[in-house]
């Protein structure tokens, strides 16, 4: 019930704010380098955890819980339990050409918290950092 409640806060947020304000519970913004932070195997498995209840409550939310409600709770819950994450948006062209796709996911060193590793079929275009973490600590 939590995630449930937080997906609509989410959701709420991205209607309600700019950008700009809700970029600062994204986490600190490291640019278009995407740098994936090391975890030990109990951060991983915590990491996955929050992954998979995210997920999974979005499929049941009446709301569409795309990618970035889905990233921006996820990112929020691996903060709350003190865990490294690093938050992406991408670009890519549609099959037609004609317009560009935007996708959000978060990555926990090589977990894929939410929205797959696109790394690949994504531009990166911003990246956030947990606020704690410095690139020093990535890999």
């Amino acid at each position: 019930m939590p995630v449930w409640l937080l997906l609509g806060v989410s959701k709420a947020l991205i209607f309600l704010l700019s950008f700009r304000r809700l970029e600062r519970l994204m986490g600190k913004a490291h640019g278009v380098s995407p740098v994936l932070p090391l975890l030990t195997t109990s951060q991983r498995k915590r990491a996955s955890q929050i992954g998979h209840v995210v997920r999974m409550t979005a499929r049941y939310t009446p709301w569409n819980s795309n990618c970035y409600p889905q990233a921006i709770t996820a990112a929020l819950l691996l903060r709350l339990y003190k865990l490294p994450y690093l938050l992406c948006f991408g670009l890519k062209r549609s099959e037609d050409s004609r317009r560009y796709l935007a996708h959000a996911w978060v990555a926990a060193g090589p977990v894929n918290v939410t929205g797959g590793f696109s790394f690949n079929a994504y531009t990166v275009v911003a990246c956030y950092l947990e606020p704690g973490l410095s690139t020093a600590e990535s890999s």
